[in-house]
């Protein structure tokens, strides 16, 4: 490692800003991947030593650094952020920022009012007071901050001020000393006993471990096969070598079932890193990574930001989800990122899934990962079985709410199974993915539909908040009856979720239901109070979106019935069958994890389709394989490169000419070809308008270079935003 001397001017890549460096004069010795602290126009920001200075500046104008932290990246990581940016396109200091992504990462602690909850106070709980009340219990009931109760639990300063006031927030005082996890020490219990193929998967990885290098290892288990256990295993071996340990998942999975079996497999609970957490959590968890006193943490996709130093492992469980592509602050798969991080530092990954994406497939198929599967589940529990319900012959039937015919959505066999299932004593899930109660609002007289006027889409009636809201900017708006341009009665056509525990309320009168989407399930601690609900039989019918799909064990759930198992297979979307596949089968995998054998039915269409075929008769590999060589033919991924350039404007016409003058000097590419631009599927969001060029190539096609330079001919308006995304995977 090059150490430089106080008065060398050195190049500093600087967070939260597009930059490739600027130079800076060193005040104390530093190497490359040191943390710094340097004013950008007057503004402090943190960056770290990227190399020797190379601006050509006179020294008179070149800046001091302000401080020199003692800290810094292993140079992988700066190398990882190289390779990440030309992959990409994400500029490095916006990807520094993805890393340095805690306020006041080397300064003391703040001191800021901090209120606890009152959890003896009588006041009436309102959907707001809940979620600032599940806040404070998914952070373990710390005081917070009001900024952090605010960003947390989702909710205006004034339910703050008002919860203040009537002392359901008390003041405990200043910033609480922050913890720095030293005593953190995790020990194998060895209370879990792996069969045959657990073992021979966890031998393999643990060879992988103890050599050294990089490899990555397929996890390939049925649902309930016990992956889990597996990498349990993996984690301890890395971890019981002094290596640093990282587990990713999807956010809905991080439960407080997998936190007990966790803590019961490791004697202490682990550091968990989301989304909710409070800004001197981050903080501390930040720090503690950064010090190397944290060696294992459970996370979503920014946890592989963290400053991780020895990383041993990275576990992705679900490395199929979509959850693991980012599309807010720069597009960027956290999966395909982790392999790339792990490849650079020499490290091993596993991937796990009951359902593997076809881009993981292909690389075992080419010999790339090691393929280990889980045929069975664990326990001795039988998969369920499944079959479709042929809609064209068992129509559903209507039924009587507030003494008016209701168009049904339920078969009379699904309704049997229900019967049934209910009489055993068992539990059934019900899954459609649509929110809300009807997705259409419209005048069948002059055709007027509600839509947002910000955004080029419908706009989708809940009947438990009792407005109309939009799904893309969150927009809610009264519902009115009458239609606004004739005069007429506008209809509710379509079906969500609320409106399927209205028939199941008139079908069942006596079963007890619970509703389970993202727009009700707002934080962990409402989640966890439905798995309780469920474990401890309180509920006999749960009726959810995509949620129910991720993760859950419910011993008693025997019945699964998916209300329109047809929604997603017509999609524009080439990945639209896998995607359909993989959502069909792991909310199948919910039935039958018990001691009682599991039923899932399927309401269709299109019982012959090959997605519903391919379930129904267990032949995931046989399926893939159909859907991977269309997907060859059409040189489509993972057999080519897709980039989409997203151009956004405030102005229709200012829009529309940008993209016209990058039309105009479009490279002519061999093997390739530049499309567009066309409208968005989704036009118009947040009163932003957008437009989409599609870049498709060969699979070792160089598209990111074509792509820097074509971009940079022309000049970007002030009032246009463009994106990139390289293998997208929403294409609205």
């Amino acid at each position: 490692m090059v150490m430089f001397k106080p008065g060398t001017i050195v190049k500093v890549l600087v967070s939260n800003i597009p930059n490739a460096g600027y130079d800076y004069r060193l005040t104390a010795p530093a190497d490359i991947g040191t943390f710094v602290s340097v004013n950008v126009m007057n503004r402090p920001c943190i960056g770290i030593v990227w190399g020797i200075g190379d601006s050509g500046l006179p020294e008179s104008k070149i800046k001091n650094i302000s401080v020199v932290h003692n800290a810094h990246l292993p140079i992988t990581d700066l190398q990882w952020i190289q390779k990440m940016s030309a992959w990409t396109l994400i500029p490095l200091g916006m990807i520094l920022r993805l890393i340095v992504n805690v306020s006041d990462a080397f300064s003391p602690p703040r001191t800021e009012p901090m209120y606890s909850y009152n959890f003896e106070s009588n006041v009436r709980m309102t959907q707001n007071r809940q979620a600032v009340a599940d806040a404070f219990a998914s952070n373990d009931n710390e005081p917070m901050t009001i900024s952090d109760i605010q960003n947390i639990a989702r909710v205006s300063s004034s339910v703050v001020r008002t919860m203040i006031k009537n002392e359901t927030l008390l003041l405990t005082g200043e910033q609480v000393k922050e913890r720095d996890f030293s005593e953190l020490i995790y020990t194998d219990s060895g209370d879990i006993e792996l069969n045959s193929g657990q073992q021979n998967a966890a031998d393999s990885i643990a060879s992988a471990i103890n050599t050294g290098g990089f490899s990555v290892h397929l996890l390939d288990g049925i649902t309930g096969s016990g992956k889990t256990q597996v990498y349990f295993d993996s984690a301890w071996r890395a971890y019981s070598r002094g290596k640093s340990v990282l587990l990713m998942m999807p956010e809905i999975a991080l439960t407080a079932q997998f936190m007990s079996r966790f803590e019961s497999r490791f004697g202490a609970p682990p550091v968990i890193w989301h989304s909710n957490l409070t800004t001197a959590r981050r903080r501390e968890i930040w720090r503690g990574v950064l010090g190397g006193r944290i060696k294992m943490v459970v996370g979503t996709r920014s946890a592989l930001f963290l400053p991780w130093q020895d990383l041993g492992l990275i576990v992705i469980d679900e490395e199929h989800d979509t959850s693991y592509k980012q599309e807010d602050m720069g597009n960027y798969h956290a999966r395909d990122m982790a392999i790339l991080r792990a490849k650079i530092a020499g490290i091993p990954v596993v991937l796990a899934s009951a359902t593997p994406s076809a881009e993981t497939l292909e690389n075992v198929n080419n010999g790339k990962y090691h393929h280990l599967k889980l045929t069975s589940r664990f326990g001795g529990a039988q998969l369920p079985t499944i079959s479709t319900i042929d809609l064209r012959e068992n129509r559903p039937t209507p039924y009587i709410f507030n003494e008016a015919e209701q168009t049904g959505f339920l078969s009379a066999p699904l309704c049997d199974a229900i019967s049934q299932t209910l009489g055993a004593g068992h539990q059934a899930m019900l899954f459609i993915n649509r929110r809300g109660f009807a997705p259409i609002i419209q005048c069948k007289k002059c055709g007027w539909t509600a839509t947002c006027p910000d955004c080029s889409v419908g706009m989708t009636y809940h009947k438990r908040l009792g407005k109309l809201l939009c799904h893309m900017c969150g927009r809610t708006a009264p519902l009115d009856m009458a239609c606004p341009d004739c005069g007429t009665d506008v209809s509710m056509r379509g079906v969500g979720l609320e409106k399927i525990q209205e028939e199941v309320n008139v079908r069942f009168p006596n079963a007890r239901t619970a509703l389970v989407s993202s727009d009700i399930i707002t934080s962990r601690q409402a989640l966890e109070r439905l798995v309780h609900q469920m474990e401890c039989g309180e509920i006999d019918i749960v009726i959810g979106t995509q949620i129910l799909a991720k993760g859950h064990h419910f011993p008693n759930l025997t019945l699964v019935g998916v209300v329109d198992s047809d929604m997603g297979l017509f999609g524009t979307d080439f990945r639209a069958a896998e995607h359909t596949f993989q959502q069909l089968f792991q909310v199948a995998g919910r039935a039958g994890r018990g001691s009682h054998p599991g039923h899932v039915l399927l309401q269709t269409y299109q019982p012959e389709h090959p997605v519903l075929t391919a379930i129904c008769a267990g032949n995931r590999d046989e399926f893939m394989q159909m859907d991977m060589a269309g997907r060859r033919l059409a040189q489509m991924p993972p057999y080519g490169q897709l980039i989409a350039v997203i151009v956004e404007g405030e102005k229709e016409s200012v829009l529309q000419r940008y993209c016209t003058d990058l039309a105009s000097v479009a490279p002519n590419l061999i093997g390739g070809k530049i499309m567009g631009p066309i409208a968005a599927q989704i036009y118009q969001v947040r009163n932003w308008y957008r437009m989409r060029f599609l870049i498709a190539g060969g699979a070792n096609a160089q598209l990111q270079p074509i792509v820097t330079h074509w971009l940079a001919k022309v000049k970007q308006p002030a009032n246009i935003r463009v994106k990139i995304d390289v293998n997208p995977i929403n294409f609205m």
